[in-house]
């Protein structure tokens, strides 16, 4: 390879790693976010927080906290996801989002045998989300019925950890390429029903639909295990006591280019108002339904342009609302 030629290679691998792990953006820093930090456990915690133009502390209002891939970022994250936009949402809607940051780019999850600090050293990120759930409850006059996570991928795994450990405290979690680690399935024991909203691709290479091994795009080494996405959707369908058959619908094709259709599982009539539902992306990889395709389909598979997963799951919580 000629310099030239070799050069322009390096860039390239240096851009594309920046953009999977959240650090770059197309968007301006937003007046209406704001970055804090508390101590929780002895560790400087930083998080990110949009504050809607109509917030009034006289005004009870929803909160929703995103959680960031593995090697992502709150600020990353913000900024995919604005694209689409939950901050539009929030001040279209009224509701204050929070985008934590992990330990070096991490959550734990609660997988074992992983090499990563959070995992490592059990950084409490469980104590860390509940604190900060206290805080801002009572620093903003949030409803505490109306407290949402959602997350993608290693942030999908920690919402449903924090589902599984501090369930009176979450109305909700939407998790996105991700499903139950088999390290904390014996400890779930979750206090009372939480609703739940998977989006999973099918052909996701990386935290696998059937279960199994999670892989990194970029090496090989251990990252733990997993259920299969139907067993980490129908552990919630027990709990929450819901309707065990489920209404299934096909979603419309409405981007046929993108080799994926939606199949819509709706599992209802749970305790307490709740409800679990899937969405499969046939065809789907490791990606946020009408987000960026932040690497190349070779090495996460393809994104589904059927349906706009921050609309989908923002719908999801005004509808439990309305219960």
């Amino acid at each position: 390879m000629n310099k030239g030629l070799k050069g322009s290679f390096c860039l390239f691998l240096i851009v594309t790693i920046l953009l999977f792990s959240g650090c770059i953006g197309d968007i301006p820093d937003d007046p209406n976010t704001y970055i804090r930090s508390i101590t929780h456990d002895g560790l400087e915690r930083t998080y990110r927080i949009h504050i809607p133009p109509s917030f009034s502390k006289a005004i009870q209002m929803p909160l929703v906290l995103i959680l960031h891939g593995g090697g992502g970022t709150a600020k990353g994250m913000e900024e995919q996801l604005t694209l689409g936009g939950f901050n539009n949402l929030s001040d279209k809607e009224g509701f204050i989002v929070v985008y934590p940051n992990g330990i070096e780019k991490h959550w734990n999850d609660g997988r074992k045998n992983v090499t990563y600090r959070t995992h490592q050293e059990k950084i409490d990120d469980v104590g860390f989300i509940s604190t900060l759930i206290d805080n801002i409850t009572e620093e903003f006059n949030i409803n505490p019925g109306r407290v949402y996570v959602t997350g993608m991928s290693n942030g999908a795994m920690m919402s449903y950890r924090l589902a599984c450990e501090i369930s009176e405290k979450i109305a909700a979690i939407t998790p996105v390429t991700g499903a139950i680690p088999e390290d904390i399935v014996q400890q779930c024991s979750p206090s009372k029903p939480v609703s739940i909203l998977a989006i999973s691709g099918t052909d996701d290479p990386l935290v696998p639909w059937e279960g199994g091994d999670i892989k990194s795009p970029f090496f090989h080494k251990p990252l733990g295990k997993v259920l299969s996405v139907p067993d980490s959707v129908n552990y919630w369908v027990i709990h929450n006591n819901c309707s065990p058959i489920p209404d299934i619908t096909w979603l419309p094709d409405l981007d046929p280019g993108d080799d994926t259709r939606v199949r819509q599982e709706i599992y209802g009539e749970g305790d307490e108002g709740t409800k679990v539902i899937l969405y499969a992306i046939e065809g789907g990889g490791h990606t946020w339904p009408d987000g960026l395709q932040y690497l190349s389909e070779s090495r996460i598979g393809k994104t589904c342009h059927d349906i706009n997963a921050n609309e989908v799951i923002w719908e999801f919580f005004k509808e439990l609302e309305r219960v």
